[in-house]
């Protein structure tokens, strides 16, 4: 801190003596040429606070002892056996002070052990509130003193963070109260969430590569927010740095950076958002494992009264999109939301068409399936597309992206088969879905009609 005195403050208002070493240095200075003077001692006696006498009094410690500064007393002092004793008991100081009493008074020296006040007034002293807090909570405890900078402001999709959060919510799946856990990836520039992928279980690789789809691909329903990101930025975790979303990633030329373990900060947007959601919008919902409830009345409650997983899922994906359109975070110029953020963003946004996407974090069915008149069959459930009339009874192949059927990609059964086309789900198909099956029968209709008319 600055020595200075604010204009018109008084200065007995301020602690006497502060700049005492320099002061004397100056006197001394002068003595040693022989020009110091009453004036001298005078004029640092009003700038420091104290009485001419005390300033003469320094000089003449100055020139008996050579020492320009108040003696330090002498006291106790952390050692490093005490320091250990300390982290054996976590940070008791009084447990501490037992132990060495014990150990002195059986060796006959009692005398020799410090008083309890004095090593607690030498533990405050030496040990810093951030060490004191580690040796008694441990490192999430010393973390909470710690002082961390931000990085710069970089534009979109300079970089995501991507994590995995265990949800504290019971949900109902087919009868039995699971946990699901949410992977998803946010736009630090933005914080705009760009890709989810919830699972019923503990998420795996399947589950990072549906999130990262969902987050680039920018058509319905994952738009406006997504393209190529510059960088990924994840912890440790082994489904985040497995081989398969490193050659995902790699064949975009898009670096994945593994940050080392334990260390939340380093990717702080999405620990802020992990958070966010629980604050926000798990806390309200029933099942929650973390609802403070009386002593000794602790009910979970019953699965039939718990939300079912996909009512559970729907609610998440709308809380996302609320997040995306109407939340303001800390830290957007503003007050914007994610939406209004990325759309002031001038930063170029690179896309991916959506042929290039098809073998991207896709899993294989591993069958060979046949068209039908009622399309493909895939899990009890046909699929229909515009491109398969005129293709019944052809043999393919079918890829998926894990945790969503409302659309599977179609191969051919070649070696390195070749991509057919998107299918959709027959039943969810929308009118102009269907307007196009029917617009693409007719087209061949009439073409067929045209060819025998010619022949004849």
């Amino acid at each position: 801190m600055s020595d200075q005195v604010p204009a018109g403050e008084d200065m007995s208002r301020w602690r006497p003596g502060v700049g005492r070493e320099g002061a004397v240095a100056r006197l001394v200075a002068l003595d040693s040429r022989g020009q110091l003077t009453t004036d001298h001692a005078r004029l640092v006696a009003e700038a420091l606070g104290v009485s001419l006498r005390t300033v003469w009094n320094w000089v003449a410690v100055a020139r008996r002892e050579g020492r320009l500064s108040a003696r330090t007393p002498a006291r106790t002092g952390v050692s490093a056996d005490v320091r250990a004793r300390l982290a054996v008991w976590g940070g008791n100081v009084a447990a501490v002070h037992r132990e060495l009493l014990a150990e002195a008074v059986k060796a006959g020296v009692a005398d020799s052990v410090p008083s309890l006040r004095t090593l607690q007034r030498a533990v405050r002293q030496d040990l810093s509130a951030r060490e004191r807090a580690g040796l008694k909570g441990g490192e999430a405890a010393r973390r909470r003193y710690d002082v961390y900078g931000k990085r710069p402001r970089t534009h979109r999709n300079a970089c995501w963070e991507g994590d995995h959060k265990r949800v504290p919510v019971r949900v109902d799946l087919e009868g039995s109260a699971v946990c699901p856990w949410v992977t998803w990836f946010i736009d630090v520039a933005t914080k705009a969430i760009v890709g989810v992928a919830v699972t019923p279980h503990q998420p795996a690789r399947d589950a990072v590569l549906a999130a990262l789809r969902t987050g680039i691909s920018r058509t319905d329903p994952y738009g406006p927010f997504g393209g190529l990101p510059g960088v990924v930025r994840v912890d440790r975790g082994k489904e985040f740095l497995c081989r398969t979303v490193e050659r995902a990633l790699g064949g975009f030329a898009v670096p994945v950076h593994d940050l080392p373990a334990y260390k939340p900060y380093r990717k702080g947007t999405v620990e802020a958002l992990n958070d966010a959601v629980e604050e926000m919008f798990l806390v309200s919902l029933p099942g929650y494992t973390r609802r403070a409830r009386p002593v000794g009345a602790h009910h979970p409650d019953r699965v039939e009264d718990l939300l079912s997983y996909p009512e559970f899922v729907e609610a998440l994906l709308r809380w996302v999109r609320g997040w995306n359109t109407g939340h303001h975070p800390e830290g957007l110029a503003g007050g914007l939301t994610p939406l209004a953020a990325w759309e002031a963003d001038p930063a170029l946004v690179e896309d991916i068409a959506e042929e290039r996407l098809a073998f991207f974090a896709l899993e294989d069915d591993g069958r060979v399936r046949k068209i039908t008149t009622n399309g493909i069959s895939w899990r009890r459930r046909a699929y229909i597309a515009p491109w398969m009339t005129g293709h019944v009874g052809m043999r393919v192949r079918l890829r998926y992206l894990p945790h969503f059927d409302g659309r599977i990609e179609v191969f051919s059964t070649e070696e390195w088969g070749r991509h057919l086309g998107s299918a959709y789900l027959a039943q969810a198909a929308t009118v102009e879905q269907r307007r196009a099956l029917s617009s693409v029968r007719e087209k061949k209709a009439r073409q067929l009609k045209a060819d025998l008319k010619a022949a004849e």
